[in-house]
């Protein structure tokens, strides 16, 4: 790999091509694969990311607004999209688009069913969310009945499929409520399917239920964080890659005296002298205020240097007194092996995807492949 000249977010398509063969090693024959890119690919590119998993033949993306399923139908990525959220004021964008809505609701039902006979639409392809203890969106399962109402009286929408989402499918010390979320989910969508005249897809498995709940893969299960290289539990991160390495360099080293201070509000004191070393990412770049005083740490020559001091809106600092190197020098925020995001995050009892998710635009990103 390049040793960085600057901050960078490097995005190793490889890793990303081997996560998509480790999961799709776990499904069964004639399952399908959605790919989940929304938010700029969990932090990467949802353009590079997508055209890579189209190429290695994914069969879905998912999105969760339809401006990003636009990005990807403006850069030519023909693989059927589902928006997760759509919004009413955004229908006209998902038709013109070829987009996919999730509807989740009485309301949206109708009104997306209103719009689409206004344009005359004739079996648009629509998702069934259906609710089963998430309590997050969804139909209800006693509005299924609604639903096939609805869906009787109009020939403007197809249901292409029906889904629901697990609340805590790495958690298997609550293995009995994901299990009677399936269970629910398979009533319910049994119920559905029974009083249409075709069959949707159904999907209820996210990368934790692939790994944890084998026999619920249905038709199709979806995969977002597991790859982008994490499988939300110690043992199946061993058998993923992180594609994101976030690099840096050593902008300045200062020998600070005992008693002294570093950054902003006396944040940091020496206890003794030390040397200190301060990098060009702060949090505006996506490096959480909670950082620093001690929370975090980079990774120099292999080393371990904890973050000192307030993080800065533009740089950071460092305690670099027991490792040996020299201003220039590149430096590992998180990326594979012993820095992980995951290992990042955990400092500040946060999660990976939110340190992923959260590397600003103006961080320029590298793409390996």
């Amino acid at each position: 790999m390049p040793k960085a000249t600057e901050t960078t977010l490097e995005i190793n398509l490889n890793a990303l091509s081997y996560n998509f063969g480790y999961i799709s090693s776990k499904l069964h024959k004639g399952i399908k694969l959605m790919a989940v890119v929304k938010a700029s690919a969990y932090g990467s590119d949802s353009v590079k990311v997508a055209k890579k998993l189209e190429a290695l033949g994914v069969d879905y993306f998912a999105v969760a607004y339809a401006s990003e399923g636009e990005t990807l139908r403006n850069n030519n990525l023909e693989t059927p999209i589902l928006v997760l959220h759509p919004q009413t004021v955004n229908f006209d964008k998902i038709v013109q688009h070829c987009l996919e809505p999730s509807i989740y609701s009485p309301l949206m039902l109708d009104r997306f069913i209103a719009f689409a006979e206004s344009e005359n639409l004739k079996n648009y392809p629509i998702h069934i969310k259906i609710n089963t203890g998430m309590n997050r969106i969804g139909f209800s399962v006693n509005d299924v009945n609604y639903c096939i109402k609805k869906l009787s009286k109009t020939n403007t929408v197809t249901v292409k499929s029906i889904f629901s989402h697990l609340a805590a499918s790495e958690d298997m010390e609550n293995r009995v409520f994901a299990e009677k979320q399936i269970s629910d989910f398979k009533t319910a969508s049994e119920y559905l399917i029974n009083n249409l005249s075709y069959t949707p897809l159904r999907h209820t498995l996210n990368t934790s239920g692939i790994l944890n709940f084998p026999e619920a893969q249905f038709d199709m299960v979806r995969s977002g964080i597991g790859l982008y290289g994490f499988g939300n539990c110690e043992e199946e991160n061993k058998n993923l890659r992180p594609i994101a390495t976030l690099k840096t360099i050593i902008s300045q080293i200062h020998t600070i005296k005992k008693g002294e201070s570093v950054g902003y509000n006396f944040g940091f004191i020496a206890e003794k002298e030390m040397k200190s070393a301060t990098l060009p990412l702060g949090h505006a770049d996506g490096i959480n205020r909670a950082y620093g005083k001690g929370n975090g740490f980079v990774t120099i020559h292999g080393k371990k240097a904890p973050m000192i001091g307030n993080i800065c809106m533009d740089m950071l600092m460092v305690d670099i007194t027991n490792i040996p190197c020299e201003e220039g020098d590149e430096v590992i925020v998180f990326g594979e092996k012993n820095a992980t995001a995951e290992e990042f995050a955990s400092s500040i009892h946060s999660i990976s995807y939110e340190i992923i998710t959260a590397i600003s635009p103006r961080v320029k990103r590298i793409f390996v492949d």
